[in-house]
């Protein structure tokens, strides 16, 4: 089961960084894309939006206003579901992915993990 994290950033301060060592450390397979080049937990990534291979799971971490961007690309990618984490939720994103058959899920990728609920 691979994720990808979008919004990538090697800032510990940041959500992304801390959400990266979690699924690391709850060995999951992760991937990621940041604004700018970087690695956290072993987990190297760019600002290339690389078509990746069984994504399960996209967990977001830029806000609705820079979504549009990622629109064509997650949904190529074809995920099980896509985590809108606090403060990046997007109605109009959401109704895209329901439409495409993509499970959209309004939840905190580092609680989901904390409380074995990130399947």
């Amino acid at each position: 089961m691979k994720t990808l994290v979008i919004g990538a950033s090697e800032n510990p301060e940041r959500y992304s960084n801390k959400a990266i060592h979690a699924l690391v450390s709850h060995n999951h397979e992760v991937v990621a894309i940041g604004l700018r080049p970087g690695e956290v937990a072993g987990v190297t990534f760019d600002a290339e939006k690389k078509a990746f291979e069984n994504i399960d799971t996209v967990t977001l971490y830029v806000g609705p206003q820079n979504q549009p961007d990622y629109y064509n690309y997650i949904l190529n990618l074809k995920p099980r579901r896509v985590i809108f984490n606090p403060g990046t939720e997007n109605p109009e994103f959401i109704s895209t992915l329901q439409k495409s058959g993509i499970y959209p899920e309004i939840a905190c990728t580092l609680v989901l993990l904390a409380t074995g609920q990130f399947e």
